[in-house]
């Protein structure tokens, strides 16, 4: 028995639109047929970037023009930004092929569990090679279970995007400690790429100082590889690389350092849980995912005690330390038609007798 994906869901289809239009006016690939100027590096090869160590994804919009197409995608999905920035979020890294400083933008997909996130950002993977030329991406997990987990998806819709895609050659991988010779092929190949790897596989890294043995793999020189190091030509690659549950996968700062020693082009977030949601581009959080019939209703039974009101009631909701010590109390207020409860600032020494119009259980 094969499972059957329906590929026309429109909230699905809403989803990578709003990753794939973020690159809107980048030079399209041509067709498999198509006569290329070599000399001009344009047509099939207008996403790559020819290096010594193989073949880079390569951006050619303007961070003016990527800024804008965010802006668009966001109203478009009525994303609202309180405090909208005046540059897009991410990280400046060097960039270790161009020898050069350069802004790695971060973009953020909300969707609900059960929705078919990862679904999604596969289809994205392939409607970015299709349409802007890249080809070097990565996915990076939380954990070996995730790993296994998105390796499973990739099986299973391996034929379904090859009716898509019009047969479009990929090559799905692992990242093997064992097997770092890969990564050269992965550098080199003209074709699909798509690298997993969990985030402990590459973290540690401890060139230079006496823990140097304790370094991941990917970190030390190979003799396979020419003396190079395994990392260089992930470098070269340039790749896109897709975060699984980054609240769980970049939430340290050496998880961070780690991923921008990939150099990637920019990162792409996927989570129902995000912790930081930068340059949000989609949402399908619980209640529209509800709407659409997508999940469940969940109803949460509540317990409610008889004759609370009797009792003393004090809720410590937030605590300040930038001036002083204030803290913010829900009590028990008396009023005219019976204790009601009410949110109050207090500071050190504040009667609480006073401030719940005299409620006497308040005398705690």
């Amino acid at each position: 028995m094969k499972l059957q994906f329906d590929a026309n869901q429109t909230f699905q289809i809403d989803a990578i639109a709003a990753i794939t239009d973020l690159f809107e006016g980048q030079p399209q690939g041509a067709s498999e047929y198509s006569v290329i100027n070599v000399g001009e590096w344009g047509g099939l090869f207008a996403g790559h970037d020819r290096t010594e160590l193989g073949l880079g994804n390569r951006l050619l919009l303007s961070e003016e023009k990527l800024q804008a197409n965010t802006r668009l995608i966001q109203t478009r999905n009525d994303i609202e930004l309180d405090n909208p920035a005046a540059h897009l979020e991410g990280w400046e890294l060097f960039d270790y092929t161009a020898n050069s400083s350069r802004h790695c933008p971060h973009f953020s997909v909300e969707m609900e569990t059960g929705t078919g996130k990862t679904y999604v950002y596969l289809r994205t993977i392939f409607e970015l090679s299709r349409r802007f030329g890249f080809n070097k991406f990565i996915i990076v997990v939380p954990s070996v279970a995730i790993r296994e987990g998105v390796l499973k998806n990739i099986e299973i819709t391996a034929d379904h995007f090859r009716i898509l895609y019009n047969n479009m050659s990929f090559e799905p991988f692992v990242y093997d400690a064992r097997n770092v010779n890969r990564l050269r092929q992965f550098a080199v190949s003209n074709t699909l790429q798509i690298m997993v790897i969990n985030i402990d596989a590459f973290r540690k890294n401890f060139m230079g100082t006496e823990a140097e043995q304790k370094s991941n793999v990917i970190y030390k020189e190979n003799d396979q590889l020419s003396g190079r190091q395994p990392i260089e030509f992930v470098q070269a690659a340039r790749p896109i690389v897709i975060i699984d549950e980054p609240q769980s996968v970049d939430s340290t700062e050496k998880a961070q350092e780690a991923i921008k020693a990939l150099n990637p082009l920019c990162t792409l977030r996927y989570s129902a849980t995000h912790r930081n949601l930068y340059n949000l581009v989609y949402r399908l959080d619980p209640v529209r995912a509800f709407e659409l019939k997508l999940v469940k209703q969940i109803v949460v039974a509540s317990a409610v005690a008889q004759g609370g009101a009797n009792e003393a009631f004090v809720r410590v909701e937030k605590i300040d330390y930038s001036k002083g010590i204030k803290a913010k109390l829900r009590i028990q207020v008396q009023t005219g038609e019976g204790p009601k409860e009410k949110a109050v600032t207090i500071k050190n020494g504040a009667d609480l007798y006073t401030l719940s119009n005299e409620r006497a259980y308040c005398l705690i």
